[in-house]
């Protein structure tokens, strides 16, 4: 028998959704399990007990019980509607906005966890646990928790963010406090002299900025390379002085530099699109990339520090005579003692030998890849290239410091179990150091900050670099320890034994089981069949994150550290990349059809995972998939791999996991939502297919039924379409296996880079990719209703419709060329025919979209009749309105025939409720991006109230503006 679960039949998406935002939206105050290490694909912990929770509780759960156990102790939606209120009218309401504490902060009560357990002790399994968010709030629930991954240095995350503090609490933090601090003091007296003091009194130094640096080709002058040389939003700068020497020739040639304070004094940058510039004046030749990476990959390209950051402290007094310790951050050029590179190189070659002997730094080559290649291609064949000389030497003695006091520990008989645990975290926070002190770190001019190496999901190679003043008190290691001092506190107060009144509501002493495993999740042997209550995971996306390439970044240093603690976790020399379920092209290099040899082997091992899930599933179990990726192939595979696995998919929830713009429209399209699938093992598999046509109007009414409750939950844009997936994917799974009753016409075959090829076309296939395409056009058919009156019967013409619904569903001027494709597919219109080159341009991957200036600047407007598209007819008139004025425009119409036309009407009124409004009638100045597409706003919106007042309504959207327009 099949008991029906909670997340089936309800699930407070709005509720959860804002929430999830609200978690992360602060980053100072992140979950400690967000900043404890790196990891490139984490839910929200609300999210993930959202997920968890209603997974395991019966359908006739009462909701209130529910959300106090979510820790929902308030109304987050009027929350939120107060909060969007006062944020217009220019008020900040602050953090007691909600009313009540965040609620990842609610530690599940005794009498909350004996409820979700009524009947017995319930089992959550994920599968690809990764950072570690779903089987920690798992536990927190007080269920038996099993959390597996295939990569170590996820597995290691996930000990140290649950195992370890429910297992040690107090003690271990006790333990760590003794260890960390020890451990900074050795290796900053080590590192004594490495780092120069500040000159001056009062002053200490805050970091170093470095550009890299090549010969040129042409005058032997050193380049360092930059693409500009800002330092602050202030104007604060760097001016390039070039010192020719003898001329070109001479090889002593270099630059030193000048801070200045505005940008009209900063030099220009010396690197754009690749290729550099020499700002030697008697030489100011380019040099092309290709010069560039060869000089890389011979071992030529240099650094130069070209700026300090230093702090200066100041000190002033309150009212009432305080004295009050400030420290204000300062710029300068640097000096011959700062740039001590030669006295740095001797001491690494001193220590080198040593260190390979002993295995204390990584020496492992980068292997080719999908992310790893954009560092080969600029010289970092090994691990440690990715390090200047300075950061690989402070990174050494890290390590050589780490192993003395472990082995001294040992010899001493005094690595206890609770010991060994303060040394894996000593070895994270060491990760952390890493993550902020390699060659890829950068310097953001706006908040005056460094980004750390993997604020994206590659090795993108930075022509500029920051280094942290790693050894100055204060600073770099007492950062480390502190950072990773205070996510133990928090996760113990989470998950462990401590006194009450610590930090978070106080959690009692968990008794359910906790099991951490590291292996494929197709191949789970240490778990029973049918011995799991619920799966709950959040596979990999696809071709979205290459997580072993990344985290070999990790792996050889862990490998040398906490490998020392758990060496079982390190037996291979890097991460196991062909175990893992993406993806990954590079794999198949070389071939024809790469991607979609990739695509398939994604698809293979996804099913492997989920057959092996429904293997321990128990006969009522069920699986819940959080999954989120705009990329509708990833879908298509995804659904696949459920279906063959044997699930059918009974319930579908789209949740808010990201924040979202302002009001101020972007450039970039970006996905917020996380969509949840509910599965169940299929029962007795129907005999015959049946044919998508008969399924198909089943497809398109469950999204009809559904995309009115989604977006009153607050799912717009391209999250609508996302959501939509969910309903038709559960029509589509009920009757698979499907095939078609009439062939399909075969597909314009689009032509493909590296050799990739389609797979030979079968006209009777049916795809999960069909129900996707069938939820679009529902959903555009949804909204296109919703942003035009009733009052013109007409239909949209496809140009229109795509222009109009680009802007509804993305939100900005670019968007993937792909999901342009598919947008293009559900209005019946010709992507490559009818829209780029008329309506919008190809810039690599990316399609953006053109304003009416643009188009007519072009000539690719179509006559103002609009025979070709109406968006044609409104183009025109936009922008003659924009050059000759209203009477004009409406005289253009008039002329073409088109003004009274309901069609042009009826595209009006839809295109004033998805264009960014003008700053004339919004009150908010539009971001550059889309300041253009604001002019056609204006222009229109211009139109309308004078030609069409009586007949078409103000723009729904600008309502978000008025309360704001009224105050002013």
């Amino acid at each position: 028998m099949t008991t029906t679960r909670l997340i089936e039949r309800w699930l407070p998406i709005a509720e959860v959704g804002i929430e999830s935002v609200r978690e992360r939206i602060l980053p100072t105050a992140m979950p400690a399990v967000n900043y404890l290490h790196v990891w490139w694909a984490r839910r929200p912990l609300t999210a993930s007990r959202a997920a968890v929770l209603a997974s395991v509780l019966p359908e006739d759960t009462d909701h209130d019980a529910f959300m106090q156990m979510m820790g929902i102790h308030g109304d987050p939606i009027a929350a939120r509607h107060r909060i969007e209120k006062a944020n217009r009218a220019g008020e900040r309401l602050g953090a007691a906005a909600y009313g009540y504490n965040r609620a990842f902060l609610h530690n599940p009560t005794g009498e909350e966890k004996a409820a979700i357990n009524a009947d017995r002790d319930l089992v959550v399994l994920d599968p690809t646990a990764g950072g570690g968010a779903i089987p920690f709030e798992a536990h927190r629930l007080g269920l038996s928790t099993i959390a597996n991954d295939l990569n170590p240095v996820a597995t290691i995350i996930e000990t140290a963010t649950l195992e370890y503090p429910s297992k040690f609490g107090q003690s271990l933090f006790d333990e760590y406090q003794q260890l960390g601090p020890e451990w900074a003091k050795q290796v900053r007296d080590r590192l004594d002299g490495v780092f120069p003091k500040e000159p001056e009194d009062d002053c200490k130094t805050d970091g170093y900025l470095w550009a890299r640096t090549i010969s040129c080709p042409y005058c032997d002058g050193t380049i360092p390379l930059s693409p500009n040389w800002r330092l602050a939003g202030d104007g604060t700068g760097v001016r390039l002085v070039p010192h020719v020497g003898t001329g070109p020739g001479d090889k002593s040639r270099r630059c030193s530099f000048e801070i200045v304070g505005s940008v009209g004094s900063q030099s220009e940058g010396t690197v754009a699109s690749g290729d550099a510039s020499c700002p030697f004046p008697d030489c100011g030749r380019a040099i092309p990339g290709d010069e560039i990476k060869r000089q890389a990959q011979e071992g030529e390209l240099g650094d130069q520090l070209f700026t300090v950051i230093y702090k200066r402290k100041t000190t002033t007094k309150t009212k009432t005579g305080k004295v009050r310790v400030k420290w204000v951050r300062f710029y300068r050029a640097p000096t011959q003692s700062d740039e001590s590179t030669q006295t740095i190189e001797d001491l690494l070659a001193e220590r080198l030998p040593g260190w390979e002997a002993m295995d204390v730094i990584p020496t492992e080559p980068i292997p080719a890849g999908s992310k790893t290649d954009e560092a080969l291609r600029y010289g970092a064949n090994t691990w440690r290239d990715l390090f200047s000389p300075r950061q690989l030497l402070v990174h050494g003695v890290c390590v050589e410091v780490f192993r003395e006091m472990l082995e001294k520990d040992r010899a001493a008989n005094a690595l206890t179990d609770v010991r060994k645990a303060a040394y894996v975290y000593l070895a994270l926070g060491m990760d952390k150091l890493r993550d902020y002190n390699a060659r890829m770190t950068r310097w953001h001019v706006k908040r005056e900050t460094m980004v750390n190496t993997f604020d994206r999901h590659d090795f993108a190679f930075k022509w500029s670099y920051a280094e942290m003043a790693i050894a100055m008190e204060g600073q770099g290691f007492d950062w480390a320890i502190k950072n990773t001092t205070k996510a133990m506190k928090e996760l113990i107060g989470m998950v462990g034994h401590h006194k009450r009144g610590d930090l978070l509501d106080s959690a009692e002493p968990a008794n359910a089981s906790i099991k951490i495993t590291n292996g494929s999740g197709a191949s789970m042997p240490h778990i029973p069949d049918k011995s799991v209550d619920a799966v709950v995971m959040d596979p990999p996306y696809g071709a979205n994150v290459m997580y072993a390439e990344l985290s070999d970044f990790f792996y050889v240093w862990l490998k040398r550290t906490a490998g020392l603690v758990v060496p079982e976790l390190f037996t291979r020399r890097l991460a196991d990349k062909d175990a893992e379920a993406v993806a990954n092209k590079a794999h198949f290099k070389g071939q024809k059809g790469m991607a979609r040899l990739a695509d398939d082997d994604y698809r293979v091992k996804m099913e492997g995972i989920f057959a092996e899930c429904r293997r321990v599933l128990r006969d009522d179990g069920i699986m819940t998939v959080m999954f989120t990726h705009k990329d509708t192939g990833a879908w298509d595979a995804l659904a696949m791999s459920l279906m063959d696995a044997g699930f059918v998919i009974t319930a579908s929830w789209p949740v808010n996991t990201e924040a979202s713009g302002s009001l101020h429209i972007k450039d970039k399209a970006a996905a917020n939502s996380t969509i949840f699938l509910v599965c169940r093992p299929r029962g007795e598999a129907q005999e015959e297919a049946m044919y998508w046509e008969d399924v198909e109007p089943e497809v398109a009414k469950a999204v009809r039924s559904r995309v009115g409750e989604f977006q009153e939950a607050g799912i717009q844009g391209v999250d609508l379409y996302l959501a939509s997936f969910g309903p038709a994917l559960e029509a589509f799974s009920r009757h698979w296996p499907l095939t078609r009753g009439t062939p399909a016409p075969e597909p314009k075959r689009k032509r493909r880079s590296q050799g990739d090829m389609f797979e030979e076309f079968d006209p009777y296939a049916v795809r999960p990719e069909d129900a996707l395409n069938a939820a679009r056009r529902e959903v555009k058919a949804w909204r296109l209703a919703q942003l035009a009156s009733a009052k013109a019967q007409a239909d949209m013409d496809g140009p229109t419709a795509f222009y109009v619904l680009a802007w509804d569903s993305f939100k900005a001027v670019s968007f993937p060329y792909d999901e342009a494709l598919r947008l293009a597919r559900a209005v019946g219109v010709d992507l490559e025919d009818q829209i780029i080159g008329r309506l919008a341009e190809k810039k690599t991957s990316q399609v953006k979209l053109w304003d009416s200036a643009t188009r007519v600047a072009k000539g690719a407007i179509g006559p103002a009749d609009g025979k070709r598209g109406m968006i044609d007819a409104l183009h025109h008139a936009a922008n003659t309105l924009r050059i000759r004025g209203a009477d004009a425009a409406v005289e253009m119409l008039e002329a073409a025939g088109i003004g009274q036309d309901d069609e042009f009407k009826v595209a009006l009124e839809a295109l004033l409720e998805v264009l960014p409004p003008s700053k004339t009638f919004s009150g908010i100045e539009a971001d550059k991006a889309v300041k253009p597409a604001a002019d056609d706003f204006d222009a229109l919106e211009k139109l309308r109230r004078i030609a069409y007042e009586n007949e078409i309504d103000e723009p729904q959207q600008l309502d978000l503006y008025r309360e704001l327009l009224a105050e002013k």
